[in-house]
């Protein structure tokens, strides 16, 4: 298998993974700070082992600036993460996952701001087009949500995790040559210590079943997903990065559909398409063609 179809795979499994996250969230029956406390700490045991066999530990490799950027990184990851699991329970896993993946425009924003990168007509295009999905969504509310603001709650804190991804993933910039394993590493080490003093240990599960789910969020959705993220990320090149990240929303709607039985109304159906189609003409860097200045032409044909 060469390095371009192992990556896909990688890919590919990662987001398939991300995808059933909601449904381990739900069925844990715990607290949402729980459910992340118990995800950072299998998750930092798991990638604990992964670093220490990449010889990722000794000494050096992190420098006090770096150590502290990847911190702060995990402050927004994990808050990310608190933010989209409370979504579930209000405006579904659907719908939930579907606004979180307006992300790159909240990237967009905090690129031109700290990184003094470019937004180009094309990205503005691609971000009225998400915001215009975005109220699609909002007004395709299921009938039972009318007035008792439990779905508008739920789309917002959906837009608050992917804010704190965006700052997150600006983190990881500032970190370009650490190695991502140690990142995540810390991150989820990061969130141990948040979440100590909100969780509830005199509610953690009693039967085998619980602890599985708790621990498969760490092991697998926390742990393997980062190790097949990471490594299909350095085997990809970013457009197909970028077009396989959309099984991750794909796989959730279809998990949310089978699972708890949620069916997007046809306003919310066309929303996400047009967020989607929107993130993905983003990440995939597709152009707006202008059309060209009368004047050019009339030059041109001066010229020639």
């Amino acid at each position: 298998m060469n390095e371009i179809k192992r990556g896909t795979v990688e890919m590919t499994a990662a987001m398939l993974i991300s995808g059933t996250i909601g449904w381990f969230v739900l069925m844990s029956g715990q607290a949402v700070t729980g459910v992340v406390f118990w995800r950072c700490l299998f998750g930092a045991l798991t990638l604990l082992v992964v670093c220490a066999a990449m010889g990722l530990l000794r000494p050096g490799i992190l420098t006090l600036k770096t150590f502290s950027i990847a911190v702060a990184g995990g402050i927004a990851i994990v808050l990310n993460w608190l933010l989209l699991f409370a979504a579930y329970s209000h405006a579904s896993i659907s719908i939930a996952t579907t606004v979180y993946n307006t992300q790159p425009f909240m990237l967009l924003g905090l690129g031109a701001l700290f990184l003094g990168e470019r937004i180009t007509f094309t990205k503005l295009f691609w971000l009225g087009l998400a915001f215009a999905g975005m109220i699609i969504i909002v007004e395709g509310k299921p009938a039972e949500a009318v007035g008792a603001g439990s779905y508008a709650i739920g789309i917002l804190l959906s837009l608050g995790a992917a804010f704190f991804y965006a700052l997150a993933a600006i983190a990881a910039k500032w970190l370009k040559g650490t190695p991502p394993h140690l990142i995540a590493l810390i991150q989820v080490s990061t969130g141990i210590l948040m979440l100590v003093p909100f969780t509830n240990f005199s509610a953690t599960p009693h039967d085998v079943g619980g602890w599985s789910i708790l621990v498969t969020m760490g092991i697998v959705h926390t742990g393997l997903m980062y190790v097949l993220l990471y490594g299909a990320i350095q085997k990809l090149p970013t457009h197909l990065t970028g077009a396989l990240s959309f099984v991750y929303p794909i796989a959730a709607i279809v998990v949310d559909r089978f699972a708890f039985g949620h069916v997007l109304g046809a306003a919310q159906i066309i929303g996400a398409i047009i967020i989607l189609a929107a993130a993905a003409s983003m990440n995939l860097g597709w152009t707006i063609p202008l059309p060209r200045n009368r004047n050019d032409h009339l030059s041109k044909g001066t010229a020639e």
